[in-house]
């Protein structure tokens, strides 16, 4: 591993220095597959994340077993009271965008203002091809994307919207009903490329760093690293310019082990890593005990432990708003409490 940056460096990756962090939001969320308990079980999980103090509840788009995420956003616009509710992150390739903008601008009414919903060009190239979607090259799902964001952005502020792309063609059409949220329900975008990254700056309000993976879906595990993530946020903020301060930047973390031995863990889970029990993961880097417990995307330790190790991430980085997977909603909410109102 290369030494880690200097404090100037993380600095100006994170934005100027001495102004205030960004306040910490959590993220839960949930499929409604079968190890959650289907479907039937997924709005109580939604409620869970509730009284757990979650600021918000997202929902994958997959073809897989889970619930379809938008007629699911209708009933937890109804089932919660209090807790933001959104998609992380809807296929653009799945669904037109001016039908999308209507679906979306009901939901944000019906929960009384409380979407954030985000978007991705859609990764998975089996769900296409198994719903005769056409999958379409990485840069032309990308050219869609951009395209879809800048018709959402107009159709979600209640405008008509005219526009000509190479993908869509909207003749005046105007956004209905006109949503509860001005000027419009925050955008979401993640990306672990550069090409993504930069699309995401220029129209996103929240940007998720995700770590990039190989072109088989294996994740890089030098992606995990304080390092990469360094240079993704500083990417970031050269293509977003004078908006950047504007951005809230979210990570996912991927695994919440609650231990007293944390070291001790992690030498255990390198060890596995060497024998190739992971092989989901590209192993492209060496990593050290150190390496691990600086990762942005990986909670290990005891609570006060992990809620240091979070608020060192949002020192180095500037990102603030952390999320969870389904698996970690019960093993997180303990640290909510120790980061709130900071």
């Amino acid at each position: 591993m290369s030494a880690p940056m200097s404090a100037d460096t993380a600095s100006a990756a994170a934005g100027s220095a001495g102004a205030a962090p960004r306040a910490f939001r959590f993220a839960a969320g949930g499929e409604g597959n079968q190890q959650e308990g289907g479907a039937r079980k997924f709005i109580a999980l939604a409620q869970q994340a509730e009284e757990y103090g979650y600021d918000s509840f997202m929902i994958p788009d997959h073809l897989g077993p889970q619930v379809g995420p938008i007629a699911a956003l209708g009933a937890l616009a109804v089932a919660t009271d209090r807790i933001r509710l959104g998609t992380s992150v809807l296929a653009n390739g799945f669904r037109h965008p001016a039908v999308l903008a209507k679906d979306l601008a009901t939901i944000d009414v019906l929960s009384r203002g409380r979407l954030e919903f985000g978007i991705g060009a859609g990764w998975i190239k089996d769900e296409f091809d198994s719903a005769g979607i056409a999958y379409d090259s990485p840069g032309v799902r990308i050219e869609k994307l951009g395209e879809a964001l800048t018709i959402l952005d107009v159709l979600l502020r209640g405008q008509e919207c005219t526009f000509e792309g190479k993908h869509y063609q909207i003749r005046g059409l105007k956004g209905t009903p006109r949503p509860r949220q001005g000027p419009r329900p925050p955008i979401a975008v993640g990306g672990g490329g550069p090409k993504m990254l930069r699309l995401a700056a220029q129209h996103a309000d929240i940007i998720s760093v995700v770590p990039q993976t190989t072109r088989d879906g294996k994740g890089l595990l030098s992606g995990i690293t304080i390092e990469k993530t360094l240079e993704k946020v500083q990417l970031i903020r050269a293509a977003a310019g004078d908006r950047f301060a504007d951005i809230e930047l979210n990570w996912t973390i991927m695994a919440v082990v609650v231990t007293d031995e944390r070291e001790r863990t992690v030498e255990t889970a390198l060890a596995a890593l060497d024998k190739g029990m992971y092989p989901n993961l590209e192993v492209d880097v060496q990593l050290d005990v150190a390496d691990v417990l600086a990762s942005p995307y990986l909670a290990i330790g005891t609570f006060e432990e992990i809620a240091d190790q979070i608020r060192s991430v949002r020192d180095r980085t500037g990102m603030s708003y952390v999320g969870v997977f389904p698996t970690q909603l019960d093993a997180f909410a303990p640290v909510i409490p120790l980061l709130r109102d900071q």
